[in-house]
């Protein structure tokens, strides 16, 4: 069978789907680093919500602390995250979108200059041996049609001879044409031949050029999937967190926070502060002093309000945005944001929770102290002086400056 005039076009071809290949491949990791972006901000977010859940919930220890380290590993696999995102953009799809300008060069008529060149490559090429080829195929149709015409004309001749009503002239006639149809189709087979023989000698340089052309494509296209491949591995690289010491020091960190709380630990601090371990002031006889009466009752309505110098003001804590979510929660999970409520709220506690705005040192036996950011109960309002009286999470009951807290 003939070689095909045209059938370089597949090749030609694909020097044009590999800038699309590019292009797809550019797309592809643009559309992983979105879902590193999110994830990346997902782990954010629930690190940060858990995180004041758990503060204000009735957790305590080392376990608590323990649990702070889940909410610490979600922030830092989040870092591990955008910064696989930054890779991805940064790194891998610009690398891609350099190597394709660099590769492929439009023109301004349309289309790639490599693609024209190599068009033009092997059209070159095949010019010789496509017009041989044409010659060819119209020197074997005249063959075939002489051959065709001289069976026919010997059909006739033979016919005549079985007639008697034939004259001889036209006999005579007809053995004239098939033989003139013989010369004639051995004519045809002699051009046919020679047009053969002259293709099969421009063969050898047609194959060599064509396969010199076939091969400069398929260097083009060596280089484009080794290029590709490359990418890939970086993408793989960027992607593989197991592969980062950061990542495997996540985990190492959380491990050691996890196995280093103490249940016993716990449990022992619980029994000396709310347990049977903790200090017990029993009733004991006392005998009535007036005076003593008497000296409490002044001091406590001499107690003036407290006021804030603009220094501490200036320290004052800022309790933190609300976390909100607008995915649907799940039950009895907490979301203040929304009108919901702490998961670990204790409908038994009477009283207000509060924050301390700021350091207070207790300067009687009765009064509280706490730093800022502490939390605890406000169990009655405010007096004429200024003063309430509140709970510490440790038990301790006592009195504070009113304006040193803030409502939760």
């Amino acid at each position: 069978s003939t070689q095909p005039v045209g059938n370089y076009k597949r090749t030609v071809k694909r020097i044009d789907d590999g800038h699309r290949l590019c292009n797809d491949l550019m797309n592809c990791i643009q559309e992983r680093a979105k879902i590193e972006k999110a994830y990346a901000q997902q782990l954010t977010e629930w690190s940060k919500r858990w995180r004041q859940l758990v503060e204000k919930g009735p957790q305590y220890g080392t376990v608590e602390r323990a649990w702070f380290g889940v909410m610490a590993e979600a922030e830092k696999v989040s870092e591990l995250h955008q910064e696989v995102k930054n890779n991805l953009l940064n790194d891998d799809f610009e690398k891609v979108k350099n190597w394709q300008k660099d590769s492929y060069h439009k023109q301004m008529i349309g289309g790639f200059k490599e693609t024209k060149e190599a068009e033009e490559g092997f059209r070159k090429a095949q010019k010789p041996w496509a017009k041989k080829l044409k010659e060819l195929e119209t020197a074997k149709k005249s063959y075939h049609m002489a051959c065709k015409e001289e069976k026919l004309a010997s059909m006739r001749e033979a016919n005549s001879k079985g007639e008697a009503s034939v004259a001889v002239d036209h006999q005579k006639k007809l053995q004239e044409k098939v033989e003139k149809c013989k010369q004639d189709s051995q004519k045809a087979k002699d051009k046919y031949e020679k047009a053969l023989d002259e293709l099969n000698k421009c063969t050898p340089q047609y194959m060599e050029n064509m396969e010199q052309m076939f091969g400069q494509c398929q260097q083009f296209e060596e280089k484009r999937l080794a290029f590709i491949r490359e990418v890939l591995l970086d993408v793989k690289r960027h992607l593989n967190l197991t592969e980062n010491q950061s990542y495997a020091t996540v985990y190492r960190d959380l491990e050691r926070i996890i196995t280093s709380a103490s249940p016993q630990e716990d449990l022992m601090w619980f029994n000396n502060n709310h347990g049977p371990g903790m200090h017990m002031n029993w009733p004991q006889f006392e005998e009535y002093n007036p005076d003593l009466v008497h000296s409490i009752t002044k001091r406590r309505s001499q107690k003036k309000v407290v006021t804030v110098s603009s220094y501490e003001k200036n320290q004052a804590y800022t309790a933190s945005t609300e976390w909100s979510d607008e995915d649907q929660t799940a039950p009895n999970s907490g979301n203040d944001a929304n009108g919901g409520t702490n998961p670990f709220d204790e409908d038994v506690v009477k009283g207000v929770r509060v924050r301390a705005l700021y350091d207070y040192d207790g300067q009687e036996q009765d009064e509280l102290s706490f730093s800022a950011g502490d939390e605890l109960t406000k169990l009655e309002d405010e007096d004429e002086q200024g003063w309430c009286r509140g709970r510490l999470d440790n038990g301790q009951q006592g009195l504070y400056p009113a304006n040193y807290v803030e409502l939760i």
